[in-house]
């Protein structure tokens, strides 16, 4: 019997406690919710990707969100159960749930490892309460170092996020920040520098200028040192903002990266399964009283699954793989898109990066080096332009 091919699922819990000035995720501040009715909207649309990816087996679950720790470990339980009877999954599948400090207990975390939670990605952010109020979070520094004992005695594997290159920060502030964060770290960590992205309130906040974004020059010094250091930890860079031990990457996300299949389930959630021309792209009706409504009628919730076409797969495969520190496989890019890779990125343009030192080239990979990845955005530009 051949191997099942492999399927992850991503389910989102689009509320929070309280929206982050920062955050452009669908995510939404809501004082009561029937969380009965929410659960049976999820199962319902489970069931429905199940009738379209029955012969599939899942290799990874991620929960995100929002806050989905917010959700009682018994609602976990439930959809987790529901999941592996509808399909075959992997004995080694990555289940992971997002959470903030706020929304920790002992108690909580360790029923959520009961239920089957086998990884946890908490949302730090930073060790210094200055920053974390400007960050709009609402706890405090002793509430993140608590959570993460717990976590770290709770959970097989647990990573956690810091946003640096505040408008405030240079390298000074960060390097002891960084060490000390350090002291927290298991196998995985995820540092992010602060972006301002539309429709948020610091972006208002920015093009109203009230607010001034830490200068190019610094923000790229605290790249390179905070590169440098993890490296010097055991903690390699295998994605522009995710750094782990070795055979410790987020599979899930890689998924993502490396043009994998996924479906996305809860209000705005994506997805894309199958490959070439054979490629849909799954959009999820984005409000959440709206995306419910669908899901508990018509049983699914999604606005949008229609064909990406052999162009926007490549540059998909460009955009996500170009991130990570092993580059594009071109077996992988030409198996997902149905073109090889000189057909999506010009030789010549690669061989300029490489001559000017930012990339690198092997008979069975392409990607972007150190000083690349650190102009990531302008080089992937440069090549798909």
């Amino acid at each position: 019997m051949s191997p099942k091919e492999p399927l992850s699922i991503y389910l989102h819990w689009p509320f929070c406690g309280a929206k982050c000035p920062y955050c452009d995720f669908n995510s939404h501040v809501r004082l009561s919710i029937d969380e009965s009715r929410w659960v049976a909207a999820l199962l319902r649309a489970l069931t429905y990707w199940h009738e379209q990816t029955a012969d599939r087996e899942i290799v990874t679950i991620f929960w995100g969100g929002g806050t989905p720790s917010l959700l009682e470990p018994a609602s976990v339980a439930m959809i987790l159960d529901h999941i592996a009877k509808l399909w075959s999954v992997a004995p080694d599948c990555e289940i992971t749930l997002e959470a903030n400090p706020t929304t920790h207990e002992a108690a909580r975390f360790a029923d959520f490892r009961k239920v089957g939670i086998n990884r946890l990605s908490l949302g730090v952010q930073s060790f210094e309460q200055p920053a974390l109020d400007f960050l709009g979070r609402t706890y405090k520094v002793a509430d993140a170092e608590r959570a993460l004992d717990h976590i770290a005695s709770t959970f097989p594997r647990y990573s956690f996020d810091l946003i640096y290159a505040l408008p405030s920060h240079d390298l000074a502030q960060w390097k002891p920040q960084l060490d000390y964060a350090l002291t927290y770290v298991g196998e995985h960590l995820s540092l992010y520098q602060l972006t301002f992205e539309p429709g948020t309130r610091f972006y208002q906040a920015l093009q109203t200028g009230r607010m001034t974004a830490l200068d190019d020059e610094t923000a790229a010094d605290m790249f390179e040192y905070t590169v440098g250091r993890l490296v010097e930890k055991g903690l390699a860079q295998y994605e522009i903002s995710n750094f782990a031990s070795p055979g410790a990457e987020a599979r899930h996300n890689m998924v993502y990266w490396q043009g994998g299949d996924w479906i996305g389930v809860g209000p705005g959630a994506h997805g894309r399964v199958g490959r070439g021309a054979e490629r849909q792209a799954i959009s999820n009706i984005r409000s959440p009283e709206k995306w419910l409504s669908s899901a508990e009628t018509a049983g699914f919730g999604v606005e949008t699954c229609e064909p990406v076409n052999l162009n926007e797969v490549a540059e998909e495969l460009v955009l996500t793989g170009l991130r990570l520190s092993t580059g594009l496989d071109k077996a992988t890019f030409e198996r997902v898109s149905e073109q090889n890779i000189d057909q999506a990125l010009d030789p010549g343009k690669r061989h300029t990066l490489i001559d000017a030192g930012l990339a690198w080239e092997t008979p069975n990979g392409f990607g972007l080096n150190p000083d690349g990845l650190m102009l990531l955005d302008a080089n992937i530009q440069f090549l798909l332009t």
